[in-house]
């Protein structure tokens, strides 16, 4: 019989010991947390951060970084909703705001992968240029009113009790995991971010590669972007701000490596459940949301120390 082997089993399982004591933990704390209505809040409020940190979990995987998310969110979201507020067909408007966070991720790629500019600062910048444009287009303005039926993708709910962004996380997950896992395009990730000039010196074509995860990762915060405004009903300039860090957070968490070439986007999706039930839990408890923020970047260093410590014992 196979000795037990803790360190292994930590290291493999580290995420899913951390989720279990935090739920055990929320339970005793609040009563009300394993209610089937604060499960299913919550799976509404990891959509949304949800979907964007799919998309940063794929750049990580390549050794890059992405801080442009959230400006490029709110500008998507922005752009749909003056589409629909102007009586434009939804699904032409849903559809422009995910291409232009594809355009403005097509950009950003070029200008990493093939002008050799650094991620950190093109993205930033990117990020920036994003803001700026989301304020800009309506002057700083919020845009309400709109319509319903737009409000379902963002805010409704199958047999009035599922919610759909939830679902649409869920799934987009499954999608992305398959793509990584079983794709062409989905290994070559994984060997540009192990070794880039390796990968390229085997056939991989890294500069055009690269490109494509960023838009893909560009488009899913559009896409985030839209569902925002959508479960608002309100085009907010000034939305999903700092969802980039809790993107990072949640792929790190997961067991991504900011070095590149280990990633895995059922780890991102259990990383942003633990971020949310922190969130969650401080809500029950009426604990002050600045303990939230300590509370997370406390549970990312212990994630980081324990994935550290296990591969220590192992070697």
């Amino acid at each position: 019989m196979k000795k037990f082997n803790a360190g292994e089993f930590l290291k493999k399982y580290n995420l899913l010991v951390l989720l279990l004591v935090f739920i055990v933990i929320s339970s005793v704390l609040s009563p009300n947390f394993l209610k089937l209505n604060n499960m299913l809040n919550m799976m509404q409020q990891c959509a949304i951060p949800g979907i964007i940190a799919i998309g940063m979990t794929i750049v990580i995987t390549l050794g890059g970084i992405d801080l442009s998310v959230g400006g490029v969110a709110a500008f998507s979201g922005m752009i749909t909703s003056i589409m629909v507020g102007n009586g434009n067909n939804i699904f032409v408007a849903i559809v422009a705001g995910i291409t232009l966070g594809g355009v403005m991720g097509l950009v950003t790629g070029v200008l990493i992968a093939k002008c050799g500019l650094p991620d950190f600062i093109t993205t930033m910048a990117m990020l920036q240029i994003a803001r700026g444009a989301s304020l800009l287009v309506t002057k700083g303005s919020p845009i309400f009113g709109l319509s319903e039926s737009f409000h379902v993708i963002g805010g409704g709910k199958v047999a009035n009790t599922i919610p759909i962004a939830g679902l649409i996380w869920i799934g987009l997950t499954a999608l992305i995991f398959l793509m990584m896992k079983y794709t062409t395009y989905g290994r070559s990730l994984y060997a540009i971010g192990g070794n880039k000039e390796a990968a390229g010196l085997s056939g991989i074509k890294v500069m055009r590669n690269y490109t494509i995860a960023y838009v893909m990762c560009a488009a899913l915060a559009g896409f985030a972007g839209v569902l925002t405004a959508s479960y608002l009903s309100t085009g907010q300039p000034t939305a999903c701000n700092g969802y980039e860090l809790d993107a990072i957070a949640a792929s790190v968490i997961g067991g991504a490596s900011l070095a590149g070439g280990i990633s895995n986007v059922v780890g991102t999706f259990g990383g942003v459940v633990l971020l949310q039930i922190i969130t969650n839990i401080f809500n029950l408890v009426g604990i002050s949301s600045f303990y939230q923020q300590i509370a997370k970047g406390a549970i990312i260093i212990i994630a980081l120390l324990l994935n550290k410590a296990v591969s220590i014992k192992k070697d």
